[in-house]
């Protein structure tokens, strides 16, 4: 049986572990490394899905936990899935729940089972198997599915996240054995393990000899320092098998997308872009730019003014400014779709330097011009 969701290894860096591919899905062909945007609940908040084609993004991400609590899996599925249901044409990958495990600690009980929630919208429970999860995703009809698993705190103790881990594995297990859509969509699986490196490496080694068509790196960006980020990184990538996707789960500022990238990652999604464009503060190449403040009251300059975006084409600081203080929705739609599209398009430029062999030298440009500290390769 042919897999719906694979990929095709274009080029490896000489220097670094970056590659170029692309991931061929039923909905599109993703050049890759790429940034997904989240559209958590079947939107990208504020944006139309036609409005994220604009940007270039041919892929994004949607959420299993939210989307079986309203409007719930069974309407999505009589409409005709999730592409039909939020008119989105490209590919979707839906995360399985299991980082609500982690965000909802004060809502939920782990067990070998699954998980005992309380909805954070009513109150009520409710339960979610690793089967429970399989199930809601192949009722979505996304391209690529996330298996059920626990995102450990940090810190957390060693024994915890051991236990944790062994659990995960046998999630995993499970949700490929509930997985009824296999010549459809894809099911990936997620290497966790916390801060210690044996620990990576045994989940590393358990999954890929469960053969997912891909596999993500999670539990990280959840408040470790970034070097320890980089450096839990840098070690699990190459546990990994060359000819798969590699996902780093919710990891999406400008610096860390380098980062990832010259250790090994195809792909990227984070809230990031429209979270802090709702409270008024844009990417631009030389740094953030909190527009609600008072000094671009009278300042008619783009948001940037090397981005071409329609945003920055069409319309000043100024006049955002004025929509943001006014608390017109207008105002967070316009730097929603530039935040949106000046990480899309940085990743389109990270993709043409791992092409040229210049990525080293633009990651040095873009950090001086941005203002971030050069990390230690």
């Amino acid at each position: 049986m042919k897999e719906p969701v694979h990929f095709e290894l274009l080029q490896e860096s000489q220097d670094s572990m970056a590659r170029r591919g692309r991931v061929h899905t039923p909905h599109g062909t993703i050049e890759t490394p790429v940034f997904m945007p989240v559209g958590t609940q079947a939107t990208v908040k504020t944006l139309s899905p036609e409005e994220v084609a604009q940007t270039g993004a041919g892929i994004l991400l949607s959420n299993t936990y939210h989307l079986h609590l309203r409007p719930g899996e069974d309407i999505i599925k009589e409409a005709g899935g999730l592409h039909r249901f939020m008119n989105w044409p490209g590919a979707i990958l839906t995360d399985s729940g299991g980082f609500q495990v982690f965000s909802l600690s004060s809502l939920r009980k782990i067990s070998e089972e699954g998980v005992a929630f309380r909805s954070h919208i009513s109150g009520e429970p409710l339960f979610m198997s690793p089967e429970d999860s399989i199930a809601v995703q192949n009722a979505l009809g996304s391209d690529i599915m996330m298996a059920f698993d626990e995102c450990p705190p940090y810190p957390a103790d060693r024994d915890y996240v051991e236990q944790s881990l062994l659990r995960t594995t046998r999630w995993a297990k499970r949700c490929l054995d509930a997985h009824q859509r296999k010549d459809e969509q894809a099911l990936f699986g997620i290497i966790q393990g916390g801060m210690e490196f044996d620990l990576r490496k045994l989940a590393a080694s358990q999954l890929v000899e469960m053969d997912f068509p891909g596999y993500a790196v999670g539990g990280l960006s959840v408040g470790e320092p970034k070097p320890l980020m980089y450096d839990v990184l840098e070690f699990t990538t190459p546990l990994l098998p060359k000819h798969k996707p590699r996902y780093l789960m919710g990891v999406g500022s400008p610096d860390d997308l380098f980062e990832g990238v010259l250790r090994g990652v195809d792909m990227f999604d984070c809230v990031l872009p429209t979270r802090i464009a709702r409270n008024g503060t844009v990417f631009t190449e030389k740094g953030k730019r909190v527009v609600r403040n008072a000094a671009f009251a009278r300042d008619f300059a783009p948001l940037d003014e090397s981005c071409d975006c329609y945003t920055c084409k069409n319309y000043s600081r100024a006049y955002i400014r004025h929509l943001l203080k006014a608390d017109e929705t207008f105002g967070i739609r316009l730097t929603s779709y530039h935040n949106v599209y000046f990480l899309v398009k940085l990743m389109e430029r990270i993709r043409n330097a791992i092409e040229q062999g210049t990525l080293r030298a633009f990651r040095a440009s873009f950090f001086a011009k941005y203002g971030y500290e050069q990390a230690n390769d």
